[in-house]
């Protein structure tokens, strides 16, 4: 790693608070963590965290959108780094369930334990990276000749994407009993969608 490539001090700094505060908000919630809480195990001032996050407000919205993003990494890696062009539809639902178990901040408001923060999950940045791969996944299907040409690529992929984060919801607040009696019927949805009429 060349010198320029490695985090300042700063850099690392910032990381260290936000690993805190995904693990501290995580565990115990927005309302009874406090940020000298996320100082000490970050182990820094009780003030440092304020240099690089507004408020406790801010450092928890860049804790969100940090865990969720790893956890959207995370599910693309499983669902898209596959060799066949299709085999994305059906991994992943499957891969985002497998990563939100392992991000607790992005668990906890999925499972809208931070009833004032759910909304949140909408604005989510990596939402727009995962809407864009499923559309650039569409449009290669398309010109593959595997998904219907008569569909808009980005529609459908914003689409996908909001069931997907729909059913999440629903599996990680009620259970995994709760979606598994229609796997079958959301995988007709979704082969509805998008593959072609023979």
């Amino acid at each position: 790693m060349a010198a320029s490539d490695r985090p300042t001090k700063g850099e690392q700094t910032r990381r260290a608070i936000l690993d805190a505060a995904i693990e501290r908000f995580g565990r115990n919630g927005y309302r009874t963590t406090s940020v000298a809480d996320i100082a000490r195990a970050a182990n820094v001032g009780g003030t440092v965290p304020y240099t690089y996050f507004a408020d406790k407000e801010a450092l928890f919205f860049a804790a969100i959108d940090e865990d969720a993003a790893a956890a959207v990494n995370d599910a693309m890696s499983g669902a898209f780094e596959k060799i066949d062009l299709d085999a994305w539809r059906d991994q992943l639902f499957v891969s985002l369930i497998g990563a939100v178990e392992h991000r607790p901040l992005a668990h906890r408001v999925l499972a809208g334990l931070e009833p004032d923060f759910t909304r949140r999950v909408l604005e989510i940045p990596a939402l727009t990276d995962l809407r864009t791969t499923c559309m650039e996944r569409i449009r290669s299907g398309q010109a593959a000749g595997t998904v219907r040409p008569d569909i808009d690529a980005q529609e459908v992929g914003g689409g996908i994407v909001a069931i997907l984060l729909s059913l999440l919801m629903t599996l990680v607040q009620l259970g995994p009993d709760s979606t598994a009696p229609h796997a079958n019927d959301i995988v007709g949805v979704f082969r509805a969608a998008l593959v072609p009429l023979e």
